[in-house]
């Protein structure tokens, strides 16, 4: 009876840490979103600034912290938290802890897919045939370029690119590296905005966040974004010269 039942036990366990993420990200959903908004971040401005004068590596451990366990579980206020990283830290060295952390909260999600059904997922890719394990093939051949595409691309949202390398199984090591230089450009972007947010809150005014979108920050980007697809686009005329 109990050599029966512990597989089923095992089983069910592998999927504890993806309940528990989503379960998060929904009361996170309900109930942070006053405490992490812009509105929350103007009102305690004060306070905020005070404490990280009177305890500057405190407020850092403490960000990190609290900006890990908001991507780790996918909860609301990542944003808000990047901008808050730059008003509180400035654009350097605030960039560096927003990125560090949140490749930590990504490193989180993605181990904890991986061990609930990436990997079953992943055989299952493997094993298929046709259309899906052409795909399959086709992003394991180019997965640096995969990867860094999915950071880099501003309209690829952050919870889809932690969970996707998970199933495709994507080296822990590479998705660490792809995520952290991936994510710098646009953390640097937004990060860059909260330093100035000193100004906005003087003149009562709200940070413009489509920033990114403005043609001489997302130009650049989408020149790294042609960078990145560059090596598949060569595999592939390389691909058909041999055929």
């Amino acid at each position: 009876m109990s050599d029966t039942s512990q597989p089923a036990k095992s089983g069910v366990a592998r999927y504890l840490p993806i309940v528990a993420i989503a379960s998060a990200a929904i009361l996170g959903f309900i109930f942070l979103r006053d405490y992490l908004s812009f509105e929350a971040l103007r009102d305690n401005r004060e306070a905020l600034i005070g404490f990280r004068d009177a305890n500057y590596l405190v407020a850092v451990l403490a960000f990190m912290v609290i900006y890990v366990l908001v991507v780790a579980f996918s909860l609301p206020g990542a944003s808000i938290l990047t901008l808050t990283g730059g008003f509180l830290f400035a654009t350097f060295p605030g960039v560096f802890f927003i990125v560090t952390a949140a490749t930590l909260g990504a490193a989180g999600i993605f181990l904890a897919a991986r061990w609930g059904f990436g990997d079953r997922l992943g055989a299952k890719l493997e094993a298929s045939d046709g259309l899906v394990k052409k795909l399959k093939d086709g992003i394991d051949e180019n997965q640096w370029s995969m990867l860094f595409l999915m950071r880099l691309v501003p309209v690829v949202p952050f919870f889809v690119a932690n969970l996707v390398p998970a199933f495709l199984e994507v080296p822990l090591r590479r998705y660490v590296i792809s995520t952290f230089l991936g994510i710098l450009p646009g953390s640097l972007v937004y990060t860059s905005v909260g330093a100035g947010l000193g100004e906005v809150f003087e003149r009562g005014e709200t940070p413009n966040l489509g920033i990114i979108f403005e043609p001489y920050i997302l130009l650049p980007i989408l020149g790294l974004c042609v960078l990145a697809v560059l090596p598949v686009i060569i595999n592939a005329i390389r691909g058909k010269k041999g055929l």
